[in-house]
């Protein structure tokens, strides 16, 4: 029988889990937390969860026998992927069970940015209604509006979907461009990554963490953006240099941005972007959705009965894709 080691979630979750949990499998659910993690990690052949701390060479030598990391997670950044390309384990991840919900998200938080949501909820609440001019106070429409997606994968492509009913103008960039009867299905166009900076008037990003990623959005890449553009971040906080944020945000070099990632999780108290107005920050609740639990066990479990049946299996993490052939 197939052992899975499993980080424990809320029992409804589990209980998700437990029903389609495929014959011949069994789950193991043990706290990373606890010292007899590393015990049951010596006979577990797959590992399906995502990690709350980083998973490192500790791991992959407490389990020999292990054939797969399968996350239920799109971000892989806290799998050390050297440490499992010496153990030789792949690593994959959902294979978009959340890409509809941060999709989503994501357009979420461009419209709360744009129609200063949160601003308004705070004074109907403190019982002012309807506070200063229209003129001062502006909101605006996103139909016409120039929408930069950086990193078109799964969320991506399910952002430019979503927002065409907005009848938004669409641009891209990613390493992987569409042919030009991809991009007309879509509705995108490709813009080089500057290009994408200088012309849009939303700029939302959807790429994986890695040293090229890192602190991608810097100084020199908000100067280039304009100042009545709106930055969205739904991937990973690392990506954005978040003091160079806060300055551009105070500075007025661009007019303000929707977080649902930081660097540090959780962040400190006193983090200098919660005393800006032009702010709005969710706490890295984008990918899990109620909704979306039963894809991500689905496909953590196709992906385990397929190496069960000597297939390789999907969704394995581009760094280590050369490990399945």
């Amino acid at each position: 029988m197939a052992k899975i080691l499993t980080p424990p979630q809320a029992a409804p979750i589990m209980d998700i889990a437990k029903e389609l949990l495929p014959p011949g499998m069994e789950l193991v659910v043990v706290d990373p937390g606890k010292p007899e993690f590393y015990d049951k990690a010596a006979d577990a052949e797959y590992y399906l969860g995502s990690p709350r701390t980083g998973i490192g060479n500790e791991f992959f030598r407490a389990a020999p026998k292990l054939k797969l990391i399968q996350l239920t997670s799109a971000g892989y950044d806290r799998v050390d992927l050297e440490a499992a390309r010496k153990a030789k384990v792949p690593v994959a991840n959902n294979g978009g069970a959340n890409s509809v919900a941060v999709a989503e998200h994501a357009v979420m938080l461009m419209l709360a940015v744009l129609k200063k949501l949160v601003y308004h909820h705070n004074n109907v609440v403190a019982g002012k209604w309807r506070p200063g001019d229209f003129a001062s106070i502006r909101t605006y429409e996103v139909e016409g509006k120039r929408l930069g997606i950086i990193g078109l994968g799964n969320i991506g492509k399910k952002v430019a979907r979503r927002v065409q009913g907005f009848d938004m103008d669409v641009r891209y960039f990613d390493i992987l461009r569409l042919t030009e009867d991809q991009e007309d299905a879509l509705g995108v166009r490709f813009a080089l990554f500057t290009e994408i900076l200088k012309t849009s008037d939303i700029v939302t990003l959807h790429v994986p963490l890695n040293d090229v990623t890192r602190k991608m959005i810097s100084t020199r890449e908000l100067a280039m953006m304009k100042k009545t553009a709106i930055l969205i971040n739904t991937c990973r906080g690392p990506v954005v240099d978040e003091d160079a944020l806060h300055q551009a945000l105070t500075a007025g070099t661009i007019a303000a941005a929707g977080l649902d990632v930081m660097v540090e999780e959780p962040p400190k108290p006193n983090h200098p972007l919660f005393s800006l107005p032009n702010v709005t920050l969710t706490p890295h609740s984008a990918g899990p959705t109620w909704d979306n639990w039963t894809k991500a066990y689905r496909n953590g479990f196709d992906n385990i009965q397929r190496i069960e049946a000597g297939r390789s299996p999907l969704w394995v993490v581009p760094e280590l894709r050369d490990l399945v052939g």
